[in-house]
């Protein structure tokens, strides 16, 4: 399986906000590789090319934003598009709203080998219930996104893709994914990690990963 991580920032000061001493895409375009992305696609608008500067020496790769008006689903689809033109067997992409800073690598992980045994369905990690993000689309769901109204903000796009598409909400144990960048570090919940395999088998987790996530112990 080839799993791409789309990462999507609406303006250029959200881009490159300061994560750890990081600015906010390069952190994640580094989280999203070492859990097993690949191709990484940023998509943000650099007026001044410092967001492209910022992935330089990473694994992620700078895209231009589709128009405006293609909304939140047209600037998805870019990304995808992106994905596949730099890896032709992509089998799905993470999309991955760049606010959600505190994710951490083992869900990216979690979620690739899920769909390595469920690879038509959307696949939506959760903390205590509540799925979040980022959410993984089967390339071969791309044209039900496509289908989405540009006027939909990121909920609603997901909302309807599961309306129309086959899902599954997986609990990660990781408050990354419903806790965005207005959380500090150190008001996350504990990372407790996924209660069941996520693929139907054990996976160890190190604690160079859970630290690398940034979660506190």
């Amino acid at each position: 399986m080839t799993v791409a991580a789309v990462i999507l920032s609406a303006t250029a000061d959200g881009a490159l906000a300061d994560t750890r001493g990081q600015p906010r895409v390069r952190r994640l375009a580094d989280l999203a590789w070492s859990g097993g992305a690949l191709p990484i696609v940023v998509l943000a608008p650099d007026p001044d090319g410092a967001v492209a500067a910022a992935l330089a020496g990473s694994e992620a790769i700078y895209g231009t934003p589709a128009a405006p008006e293609a909304g939140p689903r047209g600037q998805m689809v870019r990304g995808a598009e992106l994905a596949q033109a730099e890896v032709s067997d992509t089998t799905a992409v993470l999309l991955w709203p760049a606010r959600l800073t505190w994710v951490g690598p083992e869900t990216v992980t979690s979620l690739i080998e899920a769909h390595g045994t469920d690879t038509g369905t959307i696949l939506r990690p959760a903390w205590h219930g509540e799925p979040g993000w980022p959410i993984l689309l089967p390339i071969a769901h791309l044209d039900a996104l496509r289908a989405v109204a540009p006027d939909q903000m990121p909920p609603d796009v997901v909302a309807d893709l599961i309306a129309a598409v086959p899902s599954r909400i997986i609990e990660m144990g990781d408050p990354g994914v419903v806790h965005d960048a207005d959380t500090a570090p150190s008001d996350l919940p504990t990372h407790e990690g996924p209660p069941d395999p996520p693929a139907g088998h054990t996976h160890e987790w190190g604690a160079d990963v859970v630290a690398e996530a940034g979660h506190p112990e």
